[in-house]
């Protein structure tokens, strides 16, 4: 159907269009993320596309995630061409966005053209585009590793993480507040669901978490729970 006639179809929620693949010898690696956002599995064709879901299920602002939600048909001019956005993203506040991903130094001529006609349908109905490519190396190995931490099972106790708040509303090392609160077995889980909820905060992008990387209460803000 037209976009202009199913813009309100809920395509956060829909099945892909299409499978994904996992080519024997190739480049890229297809598989299935566990959102938190969605509480569902959610596709990927690459690592990239992986570490974008990743990200889109840390940020608050998103409420819905879908990967190759439609196949959108145009003609060129030339000839007839068709595209599957990587995902559909409904935002907090209802609004719809179409994300493609693929790093700059990947784009070839054929994917730039589909990309832009992407930008132009979704423009013409009052979504939002975004063509995203690789995040900050260090910045994205520190949040691949939160979110191991993700899922409701590692908040633990509330007295846990209520003391965890308690202990770093002054800035402190990993270990060194973790060891005020408790067996730090017990509490690093809890501590790093708090980093990747966004209720603790640190330094993601100067360096890999250590030890003594300094930990601290991010006041009004909140990330995924």
């Amino acid at each position: 159907m037209p976009l202009g006639l199913g813009w309100r179809t809920r395509f956060e929620v829909v099945e892909p269009v299409r499978p994904f693949r996992w080519d024997k010898g190739g480049q890229s690696f297809a598989g299935w993320y566990f959102s938190v956002t969605t509480r569902d599995h959610v596709g990927y064709e690459s690592w990239l596309e992986r570490d974008r879901l990743i990200l889109l299920d840390r940020d608050p602002q998103v409420g819905g995630i879908a990967s190759q939600p439609f196949w959108l048909h145009w003609h060129d001019g030339t000839r007839k061409r068709r595209h599957a956005p990587d995902y559909f993203i409904r935002l907090a506040d209802g609004r719809s966005r179409v994300v493609d991903v693929r790093a700059e130094d990947d784009m070839d001529e054929e994917t730039g053209e589909a990309f832009a006609a992407t930008e132009r349908a979704c423009r013409a109905v009052g979504w939002e585009f975004d063509w995203v490519g690789r995040p900050a190396p260090v910045f994205m190995a520190n949040v691949r590793w939160l979110a191991r931490y993700r899922r409701a099972r590692c908040r633990g106790p509330e007295a846990v993480a209520d003391r965890l708040v308690e202990v770093f509303r002054e800035p402190k090392g990993i270990w060194e507040g973790a060891e005020l609160v408790g067996d730090r077995l017990q509490v690093l889980p809890v501590l790093f669901h708090l980093l990747w909820s966004g209720v603790l905060g640190t330094d993601l992008t100067g360096g890999l978490m250590q030890t003594d990387t300094l930990v601290w209460v991010e006041e009004g803000q909140r990330w995924a729970g």
